[in-house]
């Protein structure tokens, strides 16, 4: 296979990254085999098992302090992690949302008590985790919410409904977005946790029928008049939710266009291989002028994507990604993983349209990437603002 490497994030030069690195390859590649991956592909989600087999290998929570039980790393191991899944193809092993989403939420902004309470059992795999922000009639609009956790004694009532929720089949700790006080807007924004074992009036809908992605399984979910004890407010604060949320965001949108830079390097590997091999006209398609300038094109968009990517990285891991930067690198470069996706795609003629080819599931993997963690339509608005 041809062996396209984009530039290498700095930090990858330290020897310690590098061996973290090697070992995550090494065990992912003995747990998740092709074969394994067809099987949640099948199931339409990754089995609870193999999220416990990850935590005892030290893949869950890796930036996680010692004092909690995780080992201590920072968010260049989660980089790792995040790319070394995507490059092996584990798309429906939701790693990123248990590493770099969730876990930091209860880590930078959890009480002292909910820390030592929460953070073991996220790093051990005990816990399955899930983001549930979006809703019928709410999408990237955060401040449109309808989700309320009304005031109950010791505890709050909560009650609405979750949409395109990740890990919605399987997860037992969700981070739920509501409004704890609907008069003040995004002020009366909060986050609640809910520990579903067992929770009376919690219920999960349909497995979503989705046009990529199959092994990750997506699911509404239904709260009705569940009960949430107090202690289940993160933070401990009410009317924080939606400021927790936006210090969040960047480092959520940053993994998304690392997710696309991988797709737009696999993609063209993918493409230069079976052009070299494919005939047309009496010759490799490669040899066309018209394949090798498309192809010229691909390659210096996502060499140009992923040396800006770089730089964000650099910026995350020092603190000083702010929003305009991050919702630039999300809208542009998941902009920039379709274009190419679809043209390698074209390259292929009509195998590209055949499931047998990985070109065919890239294709409709990538077009998510518009979507999720704020559509680009958002990510503009955004952008303007900073203008």
């Amino acid at each position: 296979m041809s062996d396209l490497r984009l530039p290498e994030a700095p930090f990858m030069q330290d020897e310690e990254i590098r061996m973290f690195s090697d070992a995550a390859e090494r065990f992912f590649s003995r747990a998740a085999p092709p074969k394994r991956i067809e099987k949640w592909v099948e199931d339409g989600q990754v089995e609870r098992e193999f999220w416990k087999e990850v935590g005892e290998a030290g893949f869950l929570g890796v930036s996680v302090p010692e004092e909690y039980g995780g080992p201590g790393g920072d968010f260049r191991h989660d980089l790792v992690l995040c790319e070394t899944c995507q490059r092996l193809g584990l798309e429906g092993f939701a790693i990123t949302l248990h590493n770099v989403i969730v876990t930091p939420y209860i880590q930078l902004h959890g009480t002292q008590e909910q820390k030592e309470r929460w953070l073991p059992k996220l790093v051990s795999g005990e816990r399955v985790c899930a983001i549930a922000m979006s809703e019928p009639g709410a999408g990237s609009d955060l401040q449109a919410i309808r989700t309320t956790a009304i005031r109950d004694g010791n505890g709050y009532r909560l009650n609405g409904s979750k949409t395109f929720i990740s890990n919605g089949q399987i997860a037992d700790f969700i981070v739920v977005v509501c409004k704890t006080d609907p008069s003040k807007g995004a002020r009366g924004v909060s986050l609640l946790v809910v520990e579903t074992e067992g929770l009376e009036g919690f219920r999960r809908g349909k497995k979503l029928d989705k046009i990529g992605h199959e092994a990750q399984d997506t699911s509404e979910l239904f709260f009705d008049d569940v009960f949430v004890p107090a202690d289940n407010l993160l933070g401990g604060d009410e009317g924080k939710g939606f400021f927790q949320l936006m210090a969040e965001l960047p480092r959520e949108r940053l993994i998304i266009a690392v997710n696309s830079v991988i797709a737009m390097e696999k993609a063209i590997n993918w493409t230069l291989d079976y052009t070299r091999e494919r005939k047309a006209f009496g010759q490799p398609v490669f040899d066309f002028q018209n394949t090798q300038f498309k192809l010229a094109e691909c390659k210096a968009k996502a060499v140009v994507a992923r040396t800006f990517i770089n730089d964000c990285i650099e910026k995350a891991i020092a603190g000083t990604l702010d929003n305009d930067t991050s919702a630039i690198a999300k809208m542009w470069v998941t902009d920039t993983e379709w274009e190419i996706v679809d043209e390698c795609l074209q390259l292929h003629g009509g195998y590209g349209y055949v499931n047998e080819y990985p070109i065919a599931k890239q294709f409709r993997n990538s077009r998510i990437q518009k979507i999720y963690g704020g559509s680009n339509e958002i990510m503009k608005v955004l952008i303007a603002r900073g203008l």
